[in-house]
């Protein structure tokens, strides 16, 4: 009896071909719809479906290969004689291979295109993996044929296992993306949860890294089958591969360059921006942000959320720098800055943004919502008896928007719109509001003061005041708010609370 092959896709790229491929090889085809149609065109032999079960399609077409002579042929282990007499006596052939992929409920999800024939096929030929080959994606054709005809017209143990992994995993992404949908369709409709009650992600290995955070440590980008991120979109156009440290600091570097509206550079350096910007131009706007702090700045990540200029990058080249990423280069600007063999540069799109932030513990994961960060000037207010003028709220908007993007406990201080004092990751508000007013020197009096979560005494207010700032925003919220805002008063200092805190760990 001829090696037996069950092929029912909806996708039928290639799926001729590899028809044509088995029946040279000596298989017989057995189909269903529109794919047997498709193999019946191009003039090769096949048997439908119905024909092997007896039955019609039938439900508008939701039964079809549900069926003991199909499934019997895929979960037959034929070293089982009860299995060999059970089909014997049904008279049912084995099926040796099955050709499979599913309804694209992704790209257009509704109840009718939830599959159910398709993964019941799979997860039968995967189950019995010692005896079928189940193959989901066009891509594995060619290599299962290579493979057909130079095995004698099998496939090897290994194959076949490593084909029936893949094809859970198919399965599973599959199920996860009909959970998430029924989890959208309720929070559109206002009855679902922001936090569901399981969450059922689907992860596939996008890119492998140069290494972890060490170089001891293995590591991987992972994305969220189904879904794109700008990650999977921007070109490296120079330098060395990546490591998920590069990964995790172009990150925060790209989402906090992308904030602002006009031309803006951010220096990131262990997650934490170094030297932010924002000017006329980007060559500029890279200047100021390097000018922060260029000690941390060496082999720091820059970000520019405008095209990259010959300026640019003549003022970037001196610096030794791990990634540039812009949304564009041009020309002369790619020439200098490929030059340097060790820069990464990267062209990309904005964020695509997520609604979800995961971290690992042990056992699982804590999982919230991503912190937006509102610059929304209605919600604020003015608690001192100075007022910010114009000049001052732009700086008031631009400290807040850095703040929320530095490690806890944060401290900012800037002056037309560039930052020149940066505390972050301190486990005080006053240390890091000492460690912001070194690192200023000095070049942010006039300016403003930026903390990500309220004074819990007057003394970090104190210190700041002593930068020679003439603002501070914070969310408030402290029990001693009113002796910070007695501070500010005598200092002259105008202060904004926002009424939200923007912690970061």
């Amino acid at each position: 009896m001829p090696n037996r092959a069950l092929l029912s896709v909806y996708d039928k790229t290639g799926v001729v071909d590899l028809a044509r491929g088995l029946v040279g090889l000596g298989w017989e085809l057995v189909s269903s719809g529109g794919t047997a149609r498709a193999i019946a065109d191009a003039g090769l032999p096949v048997t439908d479906v119905a024909e092997l079960t007896g039955f019609p399609a039938i439900l508008g077409h939701r039964v079809v290969t549900l069926h003991p002579a199909v499934h019997a042929g895929l979960l037959a282990n034929l070293h089982e004689a009860e299995h060999r007499a059970d089909l014997e006596r049904m008279g049912y052939a084995p099926i040796s291979l099955a050709v499979v992929n599913l309804y694209p409920f992704t790209a257009n999800p509704g109840i009718e295109l939830i599959d159910v024939g398709g993964p019941t096929m799979v997860r039968a030929a995967a189950k019995n993996h010692a005896h079928v080959g189940v193959v989901t994606q066009p891509s594995q054709y060619a290599e299962l044929l290579d493979e057909l005809r130079s095995n004698a017209n099998a496939l090897s143990d290994a194959t076949r296992r490593r084909l029936a992994r893949d094809a859970f995993a198919h399965t599973a992404a599959y199920d996860a993306a009909i959970v998430s949908w029924f989890d959208d369709e309720d929070r559109a409709a206002g009855v679902g949860e922001v936090l569901p009650r399981s969450l059922h992600y689907s992860l596939v290995r996008a890119q492998e890294l140069r290494y972890g955070e060490n170089p001891h440590q293995q590591g991987a980008r992972y994305r969220i089958e189904g879904r794109r991120s700008w990650w999977d979109d921007a070109v490296q156009h120079g330098g060395k591969e990546l490591s998920y440290l590069n990964l995790f600091d172009t990150e925060a570097a790209w989402r906090l360059a992308n904030s602002f509206d006009s031309p803006g550079v951010v220096v990131v350096k262990h997650a934490n921006p170094c030297g932010v910007a924002v000017a006329g131009d980007i060559a500029t706007a890279y200047v100021r942000a390097n000018a922060c702090d260029p000690v941390s700045a060496f082999g720091g990540i820059v970000a520019a959320n405008r095209p990259v200029t010959r300026a640019m990058a003549e003022a970037l080249a001196p610096v030794f720098t791990e990634v540039v990423v812009a949304p564009a280069f041009d020309d002369d600007a790619l020439t200098i800055l490929t030059a340097k063999k060790n820069l990464r540069v990267l062209s990309a799109p904005e964020p695509y943004g997520a609604s979800l932030d995961l971290r690992s513990i042990d056992g699982g994961l804590l999982v919230q919502q991503v912190d937006p960060v509102s610059v929304d000037r209605s919600l604020w207010r003015v608690v001192t008896e100075a007022q910010p003028d114009a000049a001052l709220w732009d700086d008031i908007v631009f400290g807040w928007q850095v703040c929320a993007a530095v490690s806890s406990n944060a401290i900012v201080l800037a002056k037309d719109r560039q930052a020149f004092g940066i505390g972050a990751g301190q486990q005080n508000r006053l240390d890091s509001a000492r460690i912001a007013q070194e690192r200023a020197a000095g070049r942010a009096s006039g300016g403003v003061c930026a903390s990500d979560a309220f004074f819990p005494f007057r003394d970090g207010l104190d210190a700041v005041a002593s930068a020679g700032v003439r603002a501070v925003v914070q969310p408030g919220g402290s029990v001693r708010d009113d002796e910070v805002i007695a501070a500010a008063n005598e200092h002259g200092i105008a202060m904004v609370f926002t009424g939200e805190r923007h912690f970061r760990h």
